[in-house]
């Protein structure tokens, strides 16, 4: 088995979507953690209906290809998303392989662990949730240090709702009940 982090997105009746992506995942995967979910802008589209983010970790035994493409894409579809060639637009769920165990996979199509961590404070923050002492398998970064130095005001903690995905999958009471004591520090500028 393998732990692997998952980055988890809706800007499409995201409340809904998000949920039902979760029960959909509990079906092959065993949720280990979830982070507390964020609203944020739509990148480099300001008009674009907001996301809804956050990380779920989970243990698999699915291989880094089968996760992405066997599972997490058809609980993408179940949930009514549509690919185009748009992979900016707005979608119903966005499931992401953010880190895969202690693998560092660069092929046509994966990239683990995404690149994205270092520049989206929707993505790090939420992933520091899961685990505040990842290190960073391809360039041994400590998480922290990397989210240290981002700005993470454009944020906004959607409270109600996690505490709603902290009462239907109680695995995730950990990392939502030490959330947003870790996000209230980062915005005073304690964050350590």
């Amino acid at each position: 088995m393998m732990r692997a982090f998952i980055g988890v997105g809706s800007s499409i009746d995201p409340e809904r979507n998000i949920l039902r992506g979760l029960e959909l995942l509990l079906y092959t995967e065993r949720i280990l953690k979830i982070s507390n979910f964020y609203q944020n802008q739509a990148v480099s589209r300001p008009k674009d209906p907001t996301f809804w983010n956050g990380v779920v970790a989970i243990e698999t035994s699915c291989t880094p290809r089968d996760l992405k493409y066997y599972v997490l894409r058809r609980v993408e579809s179940e949930c009514g998303r549509t690919r185009d060639s748009d992979s900016y637009s707005p979608r119903t769920l966005d499931l992401d392989i953010l880190v895969y165990g202690n693998k560092v996979i660069r092929e046509k199509g994966m990239v683990i662990p995404d690149p994205d961590i270092r520049s989206r404070p929707f993505i790090a923050l939420p992933l520091y949730e899961t685990e505040p002492l990842m290190i960073l398998p391809d360039t041994g970064e400590l998480l922290s240090d990397i989210l240290r130095n981002m700005d993470v005001s454009g944020l906004k903690f959607l409270q109600n709702f996690s505490n709603e995905v902290q009462k239907r999958f109680p695995v995730s009471q950990k990392g939502i009940s030490t959330a947003n004591e870790t996000f209230q520090h980062h915005k005073r500028g304690i964050f350590s």
